[in-house]
């Protein structure tokens, strides 16, 4: 790194954050449990005061994202381009990959049993079978996916028409803010981003990671431990950071091979389970169902906390997407030069939601299947025991050739870990710089040094041992400052498209 480099680095959000995260694994290794404790107390009060504060956030940004889509700004185009720089497939491709981490598979084959065992789901009319398998698709559906929808639209317009390069959340807001971005205002926004986006991560790679030590596990025949699974973490890691090295061309291929994979494991567990019939027929009636009851279950708070679902999940998952709202955004706007917001806002619907529904819909529905059709008790084991991998490796044994199945899966969830998380590492690095030039990626030290950032807390929690109650509590408590961030940059949005849509007018009747 040469001295001009040097200079140019924003070392204030490098070293802050970073010693935060020291502090944060310090006390977990310490003192788990009293970390842990701490953590659920705050989760408690912020999901339990602020429900609707959530909720709220979230339809407001869904109705913001078809308002761009139909409205006279959905026919801007973001650069010169006269057609898109990817193909439709390959842009999508990169959409799913890059923003779906490998947790979409620990969820799809395990979140319909969280929610069998609850007594909300169980009270309903139509039980498990109608609401186990709609409400994975409400979590995953048209909410969740226009947090990344909107701001991507809000950066693919800073960076391809506007010509800004700066990819900061604060720069987001700067048409709200004016020149309060470059002081203290702006660096608080910018480390809330930074501390939101290794929380994201972090409850990612600790939910999701003693799936893949238990299939390792499994197919190599050696005990499963947590150091199988911090050397797991470790092996990724050093992955991701030799893909992130070679740039975007080398993350726009791994994104392909992984969409490979991920149709072999689809395919795999669709055509051969034995269960085709009863996966496509409970999948059709989850999309239904969730069309003609969506308005009520993004509203439903349950005020008496007679339940406490929404809470639980609900509120949960709305925090979980904001978190990662922090960086994948910036990736998608990136890859969206020649793309009208129109096309934006409705392609990335279409590819998000087909790529979520897919996944759920296949591996949900068959581990359904085997609880209501074959009798294996698989959220009471979960309930009881807390034991999700243990779980889903018995939904694998029900397949022909199971190991095949688990190996498709341990590369499939590999490849999305690499490829989500090369996206994140560019993003992040981003940060460290005080500017650079329109064009130019952070430099592979500094790419590097975040990759490793990323999987220092992620270890802490796993070594620890957290339940998936307090490591959800990460995302929860990161998303409060958040929300209101993703607010100021809609209105920021809104402001820019307006400014500039007068100034277009003016300037062509100035001409006639």
């Amino acid at each position: 790194m040469d001295k001009g480099s040097i200079k140019n680095m924003d070392w204030f959000s490098i070293l802050v954050p970073l010693s935060v995260v020291v502090l944060l694994c310090i006390a977990f290794f310490v003192n788990p449990a009293g970390s842990t404790a701490v953590l659920q107390s705050m989760r408690y009060f912020v999901g339990d005061s602020c429900s609707i504060y959530f909720a709220a956030i979230g339809l407001a940004v869904l109705i913001f994202t078809l308002y761009l889509g139909f409205s006279k700004y959905g026919r801007i185009r973001f650069g010169s381009l006269e057609k898109p720089e990817y193909s439709d497939f390959r842009w999508g491709s990169l959409i799913f990959t890059s923003t779906m981490a490998a947790d979409i598979l620990f969820y799809s084959l395990t979140e319909w049993s969280l929610y069998a065992s609850e007594p909300y789901i169980i009270q309903q009319p139509g039980g498990v079978q109608k609401w186990a398998s709609t409400y994975p698709l409400f979590h995953w559906g048209p909410i969740a996916w226009s947090f990344y929808i909107a701001l991507a639209v809000a950066f693919g317009y800073l960076f391809h028409v506007r010509g800004t390069w700066k990819q900061k959340f604060s720069e987001a807001c700067r048409p709200l803010l004016g020149s309060r971005v470059d002081k203290a205002p702006g660096k608080i926004i910018d480390l809330i981003a930074i501390f939101s986006l290794i929380a994201g991560t972090s409850t990612t790679f600790s939910v999701t990671t003693p799936l893949l030590s238990s299939a390792v596990s499994k197919v190599l025949h050696i005990p499963d431990s947590v150091l199988l699974a911090i050397y797991i973490l470790i092996a990724i890691a050093v992955i991701y950071t030799l893909v992130l090295w070679f740039g975007m061309k080398a993350i726009s291929n791994l994104a392909l091979i992984c969409i490979v994979l991920f149709f072999g494991l689809m395919g795999y567990v669709l055509f051969f389970g034995g269960e085709t019939r009863y996966i496509l027929e409970t999948g059709f009636s989850a999309l239904g169902n969730l069309v003609q009851n969506f308005v009520g279950m993004a509203t439903w708070l349950d005020p008496l906390r007679e339940t406490r679902f929404p809470q639980n999940w609900t509120v949960y998952y709305w925090a979980y997407w904001m978190v990662w709202c922090v960086a994948t955004p910036f990736f998608i706007g990136t890859i969206s030069k020649g793309r009208s917001v129109r096309n934006m806002v409705f392609g990335g619907y279409f590819w998000g939601l087909a790529g979520t529904f897919t996944t759920f819909i296949i591996l949900g529905n068959y581990g359904l299947a085997q609880q209501m059709k074959h009798g294996m008790a698989i959220s009471d084991e979960i309930a009881a025991t807390g034991k999700y991998a243990d779980a889903i490796i018995k939904i694998f044994d029900a397949l022909p050739l199971p190991v095949l199945g688990l190996i498709l899966l341990v590369l499939t969830m590999i490849l999305f870990y690499a490829t989500t998380f090369d996206s994140l590492a560019m993003v992040i690095s981003y940060y460290s710089y005080k500017t650079l030039a329109p064009g130019q990626e952070p430099g592979k030290r500094i790419r590097v040094f975040w990759s490793i950032v990323f999987i220092l807390f992620p270890i802490a929690l796993i070594s620890s041992e957290n339940s998936i109650y307090s490591l959800q509590s990460v995302s929860i408590i990161a998303a409060f400052p958040i929300g209101i961030i993703i607010i100021m940059i809609c209105i920021s949005l809104v402001k820019v498209l307006r400014e500039d849509t007068e100034k277009a007018t003016a300037n062509k009747e100035e001409k006639t």
